[in-house]
């Protein structure tokens, strides 16, 4: 049996868990960060905001990456140099801001959180940790789009920043990356999967609270 995809109707979002059918799939996925952009003409971003949405969002994708490099576990190698790594890009965004005489926050306590969930989900489920890798990265590139687009616009005088550019398709790489997984996927237990599920929703509650610092 292939690890597979469900839509998260709890709160309204949609993202990558299992069922009872068999693969990875995030087609009309809702990230949850969409809801958040697409508030229109009420949605204010701050830049003391915006700030602190980029470094926890570093901290994050810092944690993602260092995991799959530094480990001795055999399923993240899998998942190592695909293309869609984010450190580097934030920090050369958060140089640029720094050069152009902004304070750089630290990372809130939801990052720092996060990331400290990450880490024990490292060491004690592959599975999970993994759920937890597309979901950011494939959050990111969609609904994290249109959010980096409305901020350009409203804060940066249409400054387009690394975070949001890829040197490849980013959906191809988010492709490959899920065909990765569906084959992994196949020697997982029910009890894995079904703990994938629950985890799925985590995340989008994690992102979902780290987006919104960009509104307070």
């Amino acid at each position: 049996m292939r690890f597979v995809a469900m839509r998260l109707r709890n709160d309204g979002s949609k993202g990558l868990g299992v069922d009872n059918e068999g693969a990875w799939d995030d087609s009309g996925a809702d990230t949850g960060e969409t809801s958040t952009a697409g508030e229109g003409e009420t949605w204010k971003p701050s830049m003391e905001g915006f700030l602190k949405y980029l470094v926890d969002s570093k901290l994050i994708f810092e944690t993602l990456e260092r995991t799959v490099d530094r480990s001795d576990d055999v399923a993240y190698a899998f998942f190592r140099k695909t293309g869609l790594e984010r450190s580097n890009c934030l920090s050369n965004d958060l140089d640029w801001f720094s050069g152009q005489g902004i304070v750089i926050p630290n990372p809130t306590s939801l990052g720092t959180t996060y990331a400290a969930y990450l880490n024990e989900l490292a060491e004690s489920s592959a599975p999970s940790f993994l759920c937890h890798f597309y979901n950011i990265y494939f959050a990111h590139a969609t609904g994290g789009l249109a959010i980096g687009k409305q901020v350009s616009e409203k804060l940066l005088e249409d400054q387009d920043l690394e975070f949001y550019k890829w040197e490849e398709d980013v959906f191809e790489l988010l492709q490959g990356t899920r065909e990765k997984l569906n084959k992994l996927g196949e020697h997982w237990s029910r009890d894995e999967k079904n703990r994938c599920l629950r985890e799925a929703a985590k995340c989008f509650r994690f992102l979902g609270q780290i987006v919104r610092l960009i509104i307070l």
